[in-house]
Formats: C-alpha cells, sequence, structure tokens
C-alpha cells in the first residue's frame, strides 16, 4: 500500500494563545527536504500571514503533497519539524514587530536555545519582522552584519564604568555601531551621560535594567532621554531589554525607547502545532475522523485578509464580506520533484511579512 497515490495537507487546526493569525515559515528547508522526489508540492509562499481556519470554520491547508506515500512517508517528521517552529518564531517576532512601531528591533533569543539551531532561530526571527540579529552564524544565515551591544562582563572586569565605556570604545572597528550597556553599577541616566561623555560616536544606550530594579521603566526611559538631551546628546538613541513584554512596547516607545532586544519571548516561542494528514488515497477522497477529506483551494481576501477553503476545482471566488476578488494563496513549488523557482532571500521574505502585516485589518 505504501506505493498507493495520496494527497495529504499540513493543517494548523489551532494556534497558541488564541492567536488570530500565524506567519508560514519553515519552507525553504522543506522544498530542500522533499526536492528530488517524485512529489508534487502546493504551499503558501514563505512569509505569507495565514489563520488556523476559514470563516467557514474549515482548517486551511497550508502546504499540500501529492505522490505515493512510499516516496515522503518517512520526512513526515522533519517536515513537521521544519514548519512548526520556524512558524513559531517568526509569529512571535511579527507580533512583536507590530508592537515596535518604527522602532528598530533585535533579535537576541540565541542564548535560550541550543546552539545547532541558532540559524533557524535568527533567519526566522529576521523573516518576522527583526531588524537585526545577535549571532555571527545567524548574520551570514541571512546575509547581513549580526549587531549587539557592549556586555556587563566588560564593565566588571573594568570595575570603572567610564574606563570600560573607554575601552569599548577604543576597541570597536570602524563602522560598527557603538552601544553602550549602562546600568551595571549607577543609575541609568548618569551612567547614561557618561558613556555620552566617553565615547565621541556613540550610537546608542541600552538600559537592561532588571525587573527588581525598574520601579517604572517608562519613567526610568523618560529620565534618561530628558538627561542626554539636556547635555547636547539628542542624537544618542536609546535601546532597552530585559524580558520586554509585547503589550509593553507601545508605552515603552512613547516614553523615549528607540529600540528593542527581545530574546526569549522569540526564540522560546510556542510551536504552531501543524499536523500532516492524508485526505485522499488512489483518487478517492476521504480522511479520518475530525479531519476535512479531499483536495481543496485556499483563497484569501486581499482586503479582509480572511480565508476561505473549497474542494478543488471552484473558480475563485469574490469575498463574501467585501466583495474583493480573492487570491489563490497555494502555489506550485515542486513539479514531479523539481522545483520550480529559485530559492527566495530572507530580505525577500521579510519584505512579505510586513507588507502582510500592513494589509491586516
Amino acid at each position: 500500500m505504501d506505493g498507493v497515490g495520496v494527497s495529504a495537507e499540513i493543517t494548523a487546526s489551532e494556534l497558541p494563545s488564541q492567536w488570530p493569525w500565524g506567519i508560514f515559515a519553515g519552507l525553504e528547508e522543506s522544498l530542500r527536504l522533499l526536492e528530488g522526489l517524485p512529489l508534487t508540492v502546493r504551499a503558501m509562499r514563505e512569509g505569507t500571514l495565514f489563520r488556523a481556519r476559514s470563516r467557514q470554520g474549515i482548517p486551511v491547508p497550508v502546504m499540500c503533497i501529492e505522490g505515493a506515500y512510499a516516496s515522503f512517508s518517512i520526512y513526515e517528521t522533519p517536515l513537521l519539524g521544519f514548519l512548526c517552529q520556524s512558524s513559531g518564531v517568526a509569529t512571535m517576532s511579527a507580533r512583536y514587530r507590530r508592537a515596535a512601531g518604527d522602532r528598530r528591533l533585535l533579535s537576541f533569543g540565541i542564548r535560550r536555545a541550543h546552539p545547532a539551531i541558532a540559524p533557524m532561530i535568527d533567519r526566522s526571527s529576521f523573516i518576522g519582522g527583526c531588524d537585526a540579529v545577535s549571532s555571527v552564524i545567524g548574520g551570514r544565515t541571512i546575509g547581513h552584519p549580526p549587531e549587539g551591544t557592549m556586555p556587563h562582563a566588560e564593565v566588571l572586569l573594568f570595575g570603572d564604568s567610564r574606563r570600560a565605556f573607554d575601552a569599548y570604545s577604543r576597541s570597536v572597528p570602524p563602522g560598527v555601531k557603538k552601544i553602550a550597556l549602562v546600568d551595571t553599577f549607577a543609575d541609568e541616566k548618569s551612567e547614561a551621560v557618561a558613556a555620552a561623555e566617553t565615547i565621541p560616536d556613540l550610537y546608542a544606550v541600552r538600559l537592561d535594567t532588571p525587573r527588581s530594579r525598574r520601579g517604572s521603566f517608562p519613567s526610568i526611559i523618560s529620565e534618561v532621554r530628558w538627561e542626554l538631551d539636556a547635555r547636547g546628546f539628542a542624537d544618542v538613541r536609546i535601546f532597552v531589554s530585559g524580558g520586554l513584554r509585547e503589550e509593553e512596547l507601545p508605552q515603552l516607545a512613547r516614553a523615549g525607547a528607540d529600540g528593542f532586544g527581545v530574546g526569549t519571548a522569540i526564540s522560546n516561542a510556542p510551536v504552531i502545532d501543524y499536523a500532516l494528514d492524508i485526505v485522499n488515497v488512489g483518487g478517492r477522497s476521504y480522511a479520518k475522523r475530525g479531519k476535512y477529506s479531499g483536495a481543496k483551494s485556499v483563497f484569501r481576501c486581499p482586503s479582509c485578509m480572511e480565508f476561505d477553503v473549497l474542494h478543488a476545482g471552484n473558480e475563485v471566488p469574490a469575498c463574501p464580506s467585501c466583495g474583493s476578488r480573492e487570491e489563490n494563496i497555494l502555489h506550485t513549488l515542486i513539479d514531479g520533484g523539481r522545483r520550480t523557482a529559485a530559492a527566495e532571500s530572507p530580505d525577500a521574505i521579510r519584505e512579505r511579512v510586513l507588507a502582510e502585516l500592513g494589509r491586516l485589518p
């Protein structure tokens, strides 16, 4: 029976924490896994914003595979692994991107995960909306130099903030943005002023104040901004980090934060719980209990960003809510084992995500 032709689809019946949407990621690794096999693969393009269920309540397929079951059955586990975790990280990154608005967003999460998956975490963070990543291998993966700041360890080893700032300033290569950490020994605003006075080309200060010492974090940020401006350092930006919650970012931005470093929340994002299910065997449509049988077409309204799932072969529908002509959201990416298009760059995928986020109602 393994040689029987089947149609299988990958869906997520629901999203973590009642998220209203997710970002489809992990596609490129999945296509590299499946190319060369006698299969046809239709899928959403990487970086597509999707919903778990259509407006009719039917799970939305993000990928459909057609071919002999024996040709891909052994790859089900790694295939789902590529998609589930990458999509979770990309979605959380996109959620923080929306919360951060136009402020800069850095991915600091690789130290909270196994080093073997650092490239996946940084790539998914970047395509989801982060502006930069912190690891060297992550930078190579996305094709951009990594970004970071000086560490607390440097200040502690020198035993004096100004000496550490001076050493940091002299050791950073030309062209690298200098971001000084200003919460090690003293009040944040006094260390911020000291950093600005010591480092001639200081790009930003970073506040990584522990929650036990914060009181009102927006007030601390506002005070630092005031003191820097009062001393002629209005061009020095303020970055904040340290367990930042998604819902906090707008208030911190209003207080004067120019950028955010987000780590654990993105790197340890909940996975999107995709499942792969056979929906047709030997030309006969059927499926296990709780699943919808048969090949399907998936459409999305470009205005409402809602989905319709119909039996395969249906014409492109008009949106029942706004009347817009819907888009066929599944594309043939492998045809008879051959890729139909070259791999997309992380930058191109990221641009798709940002465009999709801009289309949300």
